[in-house]
């Protein structure tokens, strides 16, 4: 089902893809119902293979997820444009899983808990819970279950390792 990858010298090892996903801030949500492919930026949390998003209770994301509940999810680590070379030395990762909406109120809660944790990892428990209880009713959270994780790098990030590797 899913492709192998063509310039496999290039490919991140499955550890190196987690800590993309465990480490990225924001990531490229694609979704697609029939028609028009639409992508959408993302703050999000991993863990054990599972993505988590934010979201309001509807729209044209949720509208997409209910007619088709699969998606890709791709984080970019490193954009690096090498201009005299004319190439970029680039990291990213792409997920392949289903999407779907939260339904259990505990996942929901320690998803956005996880979430709030991350990205305002010095806040205060208190404020944390009062910042999440003002906005609970409204949110709404999905998570995508990976099927297939895929990362590549620039070759030139390969061979560099190579390099490094070969002077130890």
């Amino acid at each position: 089902m899913f492709r192998e990858m063509r310039r496999f010298k290039q490919a991140l090892t499955q550890s190196e893809n987690e800590l993309i996903l465990k480490n990225g801030k924001t990531g490229i949500l694609a979704l697609c119902d029939g028609d028009y492919p639409y992508a959408v930026p993302l703050n999000y949390w991993y863990e054990q293979d599972k993505i988590y998003f934010h979201s309001a209770k509807s729209g044209q994301k949720i509208e997409m997820i209910q007619k088709s509940d699969k998606a890709s999810f791709c984080v970019i680590d490193q954009d690096q444009i090498i201009k005299e070379e004319y190439t970029d030395y680039f990291r990213s990762v792409i997920a392949f899983g289903r999407i779907k909406i939260i339904d259990d109120e505990n996942e929901k809660y320690q998803a956005i808990d996880n979430m709030a944790k991350k990205y305002y990892p010095e806040d205060h428990e208190a404020n944390r819970k009062a910042a999440i209880k003002r906005d609970y009713l409204g949110l709404l959270m999905l998570r995508m279950d990976i099927d297939h994780l895929s990362g590549k790098e620039a070759i030139e990030l390969v061979r560099n390792k190579e390099k490094r590797m070969d002077s130890k």
